[in-house]
């Protein structure tokens, strides 16, 4: 079984096998209705945390820059997909979250990946539903996180549709844009990776900002006392 998942996730991120699978198994509609699946269950499902968003959703682009996929379908969709997936971790947070927090390991559950959300989700409060969208485990835990703090839904919402939408069009436009750059084929992981490190710069900024005044406060509350 274990071997079985890992061919099918090598699936979803090398363009060839992609493509491969959606000309013969998951043809027409039924292709589309795969890629929906994948991000709603990444970005709804708490069990979804190991499914390969970023380097999916750059593949998606590849894939659609080969004339395989409509890129003016795919990307509204997994638009969507991806809200629907927030709203739903959201949803789950308000409804179980105690419950989960006090849920023992399993095979597709791992508290420490819940706790280090957590401790992410304090730190950069509602901006994190925007961050973590770049930010592999972290977007699967984030909106799970907002929904047991009772963060208000539209807030909430407004938050997910920035974050979706900058993380679906960037990367799979991404894709499509050097899909068919003979150097970002032969070296198509290192690519997806430079790609999510340069998502990862203003969360960056934000951190160094932060540090700084959290910095400049403390020389000031020692004058105070």
């Amino acid at each position: 079984m274990f071997h079985a998942l890992v061919e099918f996730l090598r699936t979803l991120t090398t363009p060839e096998k992609l493509i491969e699978l959606l000309t013969t198994v998951f043809t027409g509609w039924l292709g589309y209705a795969l890629l929906v699946g994948i991000i709603y269950a990444e970005t709804g499902l708490l069990t979804g945390f190991f499914l390969p968003g970023d380097s999916f959703l750059f593949t998606v682009g590849v894939v659609a820059g080969a004339a395989q996929l409509n890129i003016y379908i795919v990307i509204p969709l997994l638009m969507a997909a991806g809200i629907a997936g927030d709203s739903t971790g959201y949803y789950l947070g308000r409804r179980t979250g105690q419950h989960i927090f006090n849920r023992p390991d399993s095979r597709f559950f791992r508290r420490e990946h819940l706790l280090r959300s957590k401790a992410f989700y304090e730190k950069h409060g509602g901006k994190t539903i925007v961050y973590a969208k770049f930010i592999p485990i972290i977007r699967t835990f984030a909106p799970f996180l907002a929904g047991v703090s009772g963060m208000n839904y539209l807030r909430f919402l407004a938050f997910s549709v920035t974050g979706v939408t900058l993380w679906v069009c960037g990367i799979t436009t991404a894709g499509v844009l050097l899909g068919s750059v003979p150097f970002a084929r032969q070296n198509f992981d290192k690519v997806v990776l430079g790609i999510i490190a340069l998502s990862l710069v203003p969360i960056g900024v934000e951190a160094l900002k932060a540090r700084r005044r959290r910095a400049a406060a403390t020389p000031a509350a020692e004058s105070g006392d």
